[in-house]
């Protein structure tokens, strides 16, 4: 593809004039030069913000699949099958993609600081009050109203992580950040099953995260840092409007392809993530003379995950850092590689639930180790191939596309094949054991054929990236030469926004 028929990362208006095109690279280089920052450099502040930043990930995520960890007595409670269960996760989902939009235009333009405090009140709220909730219908619009209150962090939070820190030392920030989320999720089927084991009813769980949440209200009012936009690379840039974000990102190759890579990525984890747990219960009670409990597969399921996250996260961006500075455009490519690994992952751990225990656990910790090497390098991608006052709507634009596509529909769409099969297997009776396992199983074999879809657009990702980051770097740049040289601006200063 001819690159010179890819939209820059620019404003429409001619930012400087082509003289000052050898002040700006000139600026560029001394730029670059000055980033070579090391942890050691980090002050004491920044430090405790992106603490902060991963307590509420943390903790949001645990909030999310703490009811996946007690989905049979969820189920049992309000006489519900695999699909309506399945819808509970649905509804979430598609709340919190809708109103993501919403907060990251606000967060390009607000205090980001008010918003995520308001966004973390609101979901914890809204998790304790529907902990009472009594009916399938009032309960699943309570789930809804929690998935409202975690879009703002969620689209905004990697935005402060950007304004604080650039190059290396913003991708280890980024996987501290996101290695919260596969330990949040193992900590939500942990505290689910045990807080609800332990108390006898599956609600208690649910009311563990909002004391939490309660605390890191307090935090981010008072503690979190709260940086200018673009303060880390010293950009000058203005907001545009709304409409000309959206066309820039429309626009953008490396952003769009990501996205939809990404979006593969979140159908698979939604799946496994909502679903594993009873699936492998149900595998395990096929096997002769095993006494399990749905708490106990939980709890080592969360385990696992927990485990898969804490090596998975950082090793990709490990591994992304390592490679840059042979291959400049390797984020992509090991993102492909990962879940081009992760298919085959799945599938063999998804055939050996019913014959090996053990085997199967090991194979969903490869499966989920090698998937979850994509969290922080996609996020590090939004962030370097899109300008500083475009990051909030970037992360919600992502955050819409990849869960409606991806795990907005696919607990529910698992259900729905789940339950289409039983009925075909058992049209006049209840479906045995092994029909319901059999039928979640190859209603889940649907995940590995995704991976590999994912794993070929991140691919197509690699052949734009180098191009696209260096747009970004060069917008940023030559916005900060029509500022210091207004007099040779074509286009006032209130137009520069970069695209």
């Amino acid at each position: 593809m001819d690159q010179s028929s890819i939209t820059p990362n620019t404003s429409n208006q001619q930012l400087v004039i082509n003289g000052d095109n050898d002040s700006a690279t000139a600026l560029l280089h001394e730029k670059q030069s000055r980033r070579r920052i090391t942890l050691s450099d980090v002050t004491f502040r920044e430090y405790m913000t992106i603490g902060i930043l991963c307590f509420v990930n943390l903790i949001n995520y645990m909030d999310r699949f703490t009811l996946a960890g007690v989905l049979d007595e969820v189920k049992a409670d309000f006489k519900i099958g695999d699909d309506k269960a399945g819808l509970l996760q649905t509804v979430f989902v598609i709340a919190y993609m809708v109103f993501a939009p919403i907060f990251g235009y606000l967060g390009d333009r607000y205090s980001r600081r008010l918003i995520m405090a308001f966004g973390v009140a609101l979901w914890s709220i809204t998790t304790f009050a529907g902990s009472y909730i009594y009916t399938y219908a009032g309960f699943a619009v309570f789930r809804g109203m929690v998935g409202i209150g975690e879009a703002s962090y969620s689209t905004i939070a990697p935005t402060i992580i950007s304004d604080l820190f650039v190059d290396n030392v913003r991708s280890k920030m980024l996987a501290f950040f996101y290695f919260a989320i596969p330990v949040g999720s193992g900590f939500g089927y942990i505290v689910g099953s045990v807080v609800g084991g332990a108390a006898g009813n599956w609600r208690w769980g649910l009311r563990v995260t909002p004391i939490l949440g309660a605390v890191a209200v307090a935090l981010i009012l008072w503690v979190m840092e709260n940086p200018e936009r673009g303060q880390a690379e010293e950009s000058r840039m203005k907001p545009t409007s709304y409409t000309e974000d959206l066309r820039s990102l429309v626009k953008n190759p490396s952003f769009m392809l990501s996205t939809l890579a990404f979006t593969c990525v979140a159908f698979v984890t939604g799946a496994l993530a909502w679903w594993g747990p009873q699936f492998i219960f149900l595998g395990l009670t096929l096997q002769p003379k095993v006494n399990i409990t749905q708490e106990s597969v939980s709890y080592k399921f969360g385990l696992v995950g927990m485990a898969a996250g804490a090596l998975g996260v950082p090793l990709g961006s490990a591994l992304a850092q390592r490679l840059r500075v042979r291959m400049p455009g390797c984020d992509p490519v090991i993102c492909a590689m990962a879940l081009l690994a992760s298919a085959p992952l799945v599938y063999l751990a998804l055939a050996a639930v019913e014959h090996a225990g053990g085997l199967s656990y090991f194979l969903v910790f490869l499966g989920m180790l090698t998937c979850n090497l994509t969290w922080s390098i996609v996020a590090d991608i939004v962030l370097y191939v899109v300008i500083p006052p475009r990051r909030s709507t970037a992360e919600a634009f992502q955050i819409l596309i990849s869960h409606m596509f991806g795990d907005a529909g696919s607990p529910y769409l698992v259900g729905v094949i789940s339950e289409s099969l039983k009925r075909a297997s058992s049209p006049t009776e209840s479906p045995s054991l092994r029909v319901q396992f059999r039928s979640l199983q190859y209603a889940l074999f649907v995940t590995c054929f995704v991976e590999v879809i994912g794993g070929i657009f991140f691919l197509l990702t690699s052949l734009y990236i180098v191009k696209d980051k260096q747009k970004v770097d060069r917008a940023i740049t030559e916005a900060e030469v029509q500022s210091a040289e207004p007099s040779h601006s074509n286009a006032p200063e209130e137009d520069i926004g970069g695209e």
